[in-house]
């Protein structure tokens, strides 16, 4: 299982994240820019143990009104061959050096790991916390769900699109990596997906909504 070094990263993933959210068709922040506030998340593991994963939300400042985004991230010992167009920035990691850190809906590596996440045959682990599942994150399965090779993400005004593929008849489908949050537990039309929680918490506790929903193609 991953593990979470005590460590300093610069520049910080807040501040590249604030850098590069205002370039995205879904930011829908003003003119000032974006003021990002970690608001929850898990991650996944890379079992060659290569690759970080990890599903961030921020949201854009804070209070009941700030919108919050899903931004998945990988982080990687050297660039990967022709995603410099999902390239977040570079940070220089206290123990593991330089670290590329990509949006993780282009990388195939987060890509496979997710349907594996959604088939059953991986757990998701605590954002901040090495060696410990994230027991509040909920998944409906699609059974024999796998990545499509080449992974071809496609960005929309609230969604990425990632092609994947079933074992047996289910046709086409796709994954919407949802990039603006909002309340609620299922996407409507899916056949599956993950939800966990984000925002800070209210009288009823932290939001919960779709990060990635399953639906046909």
């Amino acid at each position: 299982m991953a593990q979470i070094h005590r460590t300093t990263m610069t520049p910080t993933k807040l501040e590249l994240i604030a850098d590069w959210l205002p370039t995205r068709a879904w930011y829908a922040g003003g003119a000032d820019g974006p003021r990002p506030v970690r608001a929850g998340g898990f991650r996944l593991d890379d079992p060659e143990g290569e690759v970080g994963i990890e599903f961030m939300v921020v949201t854009d400042g804070e209070g009941p009104e700030a919108v919050a985004y899903l931004v998945p991230m990988t982080y990687r010992g050297k660039p990967l061959d022709g995603a410099e167009h999902a390239l977040i920035g570079t940070s220089e990691h206290g123990v593991l050096g330089t670290r590329w850190i990509y949006d993780g809906a282009h990388d195939p590596v987060l890509v496979r790991e997710l349907t594996a996440l959604l088939d059953g045959r991986a757990v998701p682990q605590q954002q901040s916390v090495s060696d410990a599942v994230d027991e509040t994150v909920v998944v409906a399965a699609v059974p024999g769900l796998r990545a499509a090779e080449p992974a071809e993400a496609v960005d929309g005004g609230e969604h990425t699109a990632v092609p994947v593929r079933a074992d047996g008849d289910a046709g086409a489908l796709v994954l919407r990596v949802h990039r603006v949050l909002r309340p609620g537990d299922a996407a409507d039309g899916a056949l599956g997906g993950v939800t966990a929680g984000f925002g800070p918490a209210g009288p009823e506790g932290a939001a919960r909504g779709a990060y990635v929903s399953v639906h046909r193609a």
